[in-house]
């Protein structure tokens, strides 16, 4: 699907696939600086086919749950149980799991997104929605961690205990650079770069049995298809990683959520 969206090559020469390739044009003109993408798109098909889902499998609930509504359980239950309780703990994990749940499952249908033929783009291979999210969880943990212990809170979050105080004029710019400045942009890029590093594959791949598909060379055409068993891999492996993804973005935000709420303990 990807070798035939892609523009035609020439027998002679290879030409790659780049990013541009990725950069859609605009289905509207207007109501963003490079007008309403296909990714705009996307990310708001993902909000409601997130909500009826769920609005579906939580219509009738019954004792013995039918498939949907064990699908809608399930789904619940392990953003609920294996990242917000097992990380924030069984104190202060409930009054979480609402955005760990919308994190967890609008970053995964975004993701997959790429693994879909004729739509195979994932919305956070452009950076700015990867940067919207991180933001977000960044100003979130950091009023939590004020909420909880007031302006102490950059203190305890800097200043390690058990440091010697000689040590601190070392100690405390790194805490402050780690914690405050790389932390939001690793796990922003974290997100943005796996997705576009994976997408950018498949496209090469998918790029390079057209290539070979069109020479004349009876080798090189065989040749493609060892390309495609590989091309199979790679996508199998992208899909993977499309899940991992986003469940690794919301065990960040879990773990970034639990040191806010315990930072007088560590």
């Amino acid at each position: 699907m990807i070798a035939l969206a892609l523009p035609a090559q020439d027998s002679g020469s290879f030409t790659p696939p780049g990013i541009d390739e990725m950069h859609l044009p605009a289905i509207l003109p207007w109501g963003a600086h490079d007008g309403f993408s296909k990714q705009m798109l996307l990310v708001i098909l993902s909000v409601v086919i997130i909500a009826t889902f769920f609005i579906l499998a939580a219509r009738k609930q019954q004792l013995v749950p039918g498939k949907l509504q064990f699908a809608g359980e399930m789904a619940y239950g392990f953003v609920r149980n294996s990242i917000a309780k097992d990380i924030i703990g069984g104190k202060d994990f409930i009054k979480y799991v609402p955005l760990l749940f919308s994190l967890f499952f609008f970053i995964l249908v975004n993701n997959i997104y790429g693994a879909i033929p004729v739509i195979q783009l994932p919305s956070f291979s452009h950076v700015g929605g990867a940067y919207v999210l991180a933001g977000i969880v960044y100003f979130t943990w950091i009023i939590i961690g004020i909420k909880k212990n007031g302006l102490k809170y950059f203190k305890l979050a800097t200043v390690p205990s058990g440091v010697p105080w000689y040590i601190l004029p070392i100690v405390v710019p790194i805490e402050i650079i780690s914690n405050f400045l790389v932390r939001p942009v690793t796990h922003s890029l974290r997100l943005f770069a796996t997705m576009l590093a994976g997408h950018l594959i498949v496209m090469l791949a998918g790029s390079g049995i057209e290539f070979l598909i069109m020479q004349e060379n009876v080798l090189l055409k065989g040749t493609s298809v060892l390309v495609l068993v590989g091309a199979i891999a790679m996508y199998m492996l992208e899909a993977l990683i499309m899940a991992l993804q986003a469940y690794v973005f919301t065990l960040l935000t879990a773990i970034y959520i639990e040191g806010a709420l315990h930072a007088d303990s560590h």
